[in-house]
């Protein structure tokens, strides 16, 4: 006689047990995914002796002893050739690369598919309406992506005690950079630019209220921002206050400075060049921690953008730099 009870679905009081073992299990997250991960990360590394390497400024400068914190809970997509070149030749973590159909293949495109397959990324080819689609739901409508893209972890951060350490272990005098509020990171990414073209050891940031380490900063950086270090502080004041016990001077820039900047002595020691917001200049805390206040001497214009002015002010420092050799 044939059961009344059905072979379709959970029984009752299964609480769906059934339906869920007929679903399979779900793959398991990498550790480096799961939200402890950095925590663990640090406090392994807590218990390590701290080890030598290479890093921008100097052979034998500090690495990051954490690994730096994540900014965000998911992966990024960085768009553009240049951008995704110098991040597959800086190592960057990457999980996929994306490459349009059709695509008219040059240098960068070659290079990039040759990097990614080399590291064991995952390389896969879309049409260019798919990766319009990727753009937009990353929070990118209408990025220029050349046919390009690649997916790539959020960004670590180092310690700003790391990058103390690597600015001051440099062969050249130490130069920092540090951003005061600065928000736009269309500004964050050219002050990378500026930075790396002019020698500076890295940018240190405020962790909050401050722009990050997004795509656009990425795209605008033209990637080097894949080899310059950035770190965050908690407290800006607090952390420039450690830098000048370590023997850096602190110059904030600001239209109603002490000094001009050309007539700035003490660009040839060790440095931290202050950048403020793009609206209010330096902070008022952040201004009275400076050991002086420099202006660039400017007319035709009430002042500059925060890019441009630390363009300028890296500039003159590598020129009394390269003259005092």
């Amino acid at each position: 006689m044939p059961s009344n009870k059905s072979k379709k679905g959970p029984t009752k009081g299964s609480g769906g047990k059934g339906r869920r073992s007929l679903e399979g299990k779900k793959g398991t997250l990498p550790a480096e995914e799961r939200h402890w991960y950095a925590d663990k990360q640090r406090s392994r590394a807590a218990k390590r002796p701290q080890q030598g390497g290479t890093a921008p400024g100097g052979e034998g400068a500090a690495r990051p002893r954490s690994g730096g914190r994540r900014d965000g809970s998911g992966p990024e997509l960085l768009v553009g050739r240049n951008p995704v070149v110098e991040a597959l030749r800086a190592e960057v973590p990457a999980t996929r690369l994306f490459l349009a159909n059709s695509l008219d293949s040059d240098e960068r495109i070659n290079e990039a598919a040759k990097l990614a397959g080399a590291a064991g990324v995952d390389i896969n080819e879309v049409n260019r309406s798919e990766l319009d689609r990727r753009c937009e739901s990353n929070g990118q409508p209408g990025a220029a992506h050349q046919g390009i893209a690649l997916q790539v972890r959020p960004y670590r951060y180092w310690a700003a005690e790391d990058l103390l350490d690597a600015a001051t272990q440099a062969e050249t005098p130490a130069l920092v950079v540090a951003l005061d509020g600065v928000t736009d990171p269309h500004n964050l990414g050219a002050i990378a630019r500026s930075a790396s073209a002019f020698g500076a050891h890295g940018l240190l940031i405020p962790e909050r209220r401050a722009a990050s380490v997004t795509m656009t900063a990425w795209k605008t950086s033209a990637g080097t921002l894949a080899r310059l270090p950035v770190a965050q502080a908690v407290n800006l004041t607090r952390t420039l206050e450690s830098y000048k016990k370590a023997g850096l001077f602190t110059v904030g820039l600001d239209a109603g400075g002490d000094t001009r900047l050309d007539h700035l002595e003490l660009a040839t020691g060790p440095l931290v060049v202050v950048i403020g917001s793009e609206g209010k200049g330096l902070s008022r805390l952040v201004r009275e921690t400076c050991d002086v206040v420099a202006s660039i001497p400017i007319s035709g214009a009430e002042s500059l953008n925060a890019s441009v002015a630390a363009g300028v002010s890296l500039y003159e420092v590598a020129r009394r730099r390269s003259s005092a050799d």
